[in-house]
């Protein structure tokens, strides 16, 4: 494996920088469902409701920030994003009315975690890089999000806490403002003498041919459907783990540690699926992290509620929790390369987010109709196992053009 060259070194930790704020702050939000409910009489169907626009938002704005980083360079979009995420935490201080919430913690939040993110911020990791290298620095910057994931939600939960869901929010607007900062070093102008430039053949498609390409191209439709589930489980936990948690008797410490154990556990989930992607094969891995939560999740729901048994669920369930984007996202670029990668990243990461606003939705409107999680917890099991069908044809080609017959 050869060596990194320095230039290539300080992008990746940017990234790694980048992903930690992003995932750290959009990770906390679920211990804001309570104390912003109770302040205004609002049901969770009500917050669960903003929460899901914000993934949705998320994905929607992913494919287009895929698009003008391709096009325009990572930088500008990074900071863009950095600016709606801060502007979008501010608009949520002290809000009182269901449009401001939905606005602000919804639509700005969601298109700022959407220009800090992953789709953007994984493939200039990726194109930085030689071929061999790319599986293990895509499972750092996917442990780096978890490890924001760790550090940050304790913390924001303390000062929920001590000092009020306002003041946090206050303090989680600058942290997003320091990712502007952070964007600096993933510039590189096109053209950039590196692996990415040095791989991108006078012969390879066009941008318009590819996407003919992807249209017929069916792994690449299930992938995308497979993604869907992922976004379902991740977001459902992240939003409703914590009252789910608060209202069985835990304080709002465990719940929060509840999350932060996921995304600790989450940095050698990480790494150990980009290492075993390499290894196995990257749907074989994506077979088995769909059926290991499935089976997760049963057995949370059938034994009982403890201190214990949370700090197992979560630990497990942190292995398992990003897990899924090494071999998804090295999916992508074996398909399509890493020219148009954000691009194509992000529409199946559109498929995430409208798991994640199914899960994030679903949840709150269950459980005002129900008074418990039960049904969206079970849908949970049995989407895994869909998951794992749909992976099941998945093939690690490159896509090629159909040809037709006269």
């Amino acid at each position: 494996m050869s060596r990194l060259p320095l230039s290539s070194l300080f992008l990746i930790i940017s990234g790694c920088l980048m992903l930690m704020l992003s995932f750290g702050l959009r990770s906390s939000f679920g211990l804001f469902v309570e104390p912003i409910g109770e302040f205004n009489d609002w049901g969770r169907d009500i917050l669960g409701l903003a929460l899901a626009i914000q993934n949705l938002a998320w994905g929607v704005v992913a494919v287009v920030a895929g698009g003008l980083a391709d096009r325009f360079g990572t930088t500008k979009v990074l900071v863009a994003g950095a600016a709606l995420y801060a502007g979008g935490i501010l608009m949520t201080v002290n809000v009182t009315d269901v449009w401001s919430l939905n606005a602000g913690l919804g639509v700005l939040i969601g298109a700022g975690v959407a220009g800090t993110s992953f789709g953007i911020v994984l493939p200039a990791m990726a194109q930085a890089v030689a071929p061999e290298q790319r599986q293990l620095v895509l499972g750092i910057g996917t442990a780096a999000a978890s490890a924001g994931q760790f550090l940050l939600v304790p913390v924001i939960g303390q000062l929920v806490e001590s000092l009020g869901w306002n003041v946090a929010l206050q303090a989680m607007a600058g942290m997003a403002l320091v990712m502007a900062l952070l964007a600096m070093p993933l510039a590189r102008p096109r053209g950039h003498d590196g692996h990415a430039a040095a791989h991108h053949d006078q012969n390879e498609p066009s941008f318009s041919e590819i996407v003919r390409i992807a249209r017929g191209h069916r792994p690449y439709w299930l992938l995308i459907l497979g993604f869907f589930v992922c976004g379902f489980h991740v977001a459902f936990i992240t939003v409703h783990l914590p009252p789910f948690l608060t209202e069985a008797g835990f304080s709002t410490s465990v719940a929060a540690w509840s999350i932060s154990l996921i995304g600790l556990f989450n940095i050698a989930g990480s790494l150990l699926s980009g290492v075993l992607s390499g290894r196995f094969g990257l749907r074989n891995v994506l077979i088995a992290i769909y059926g290991a939560r499935a089976l997760l999740i049963t057995l949370f729901l059938v034994l009982p509620l403890t201190q214990v048994s949370v700090i197992l669920f979560s630990c497990v369930m942190g292995v398992l929790w990003l897990a899924t984007v090494p071999p998804t996202s090295g999916l992508v670029s074996t398909m399509f390369g890493t020219r148009y990668m954000a691009t194509f990243y992000g529409v199946v990461y559109l498929g995430h987010q409208v798991g994640s606003f199914s899960g994030v939705w679903l949840g709150g409107v269950l459980y005002e109709l129900t008074g418990n999680y039960n049904i969206v917890w079970w849908l949970a099991v049995g989407l895994s196992l869909v998951a794992m069908a749909l992976h099941w044809p998945i093939s690690e080609t490159k896509a090629e053009a159909k040809v037709q017959n006269a």
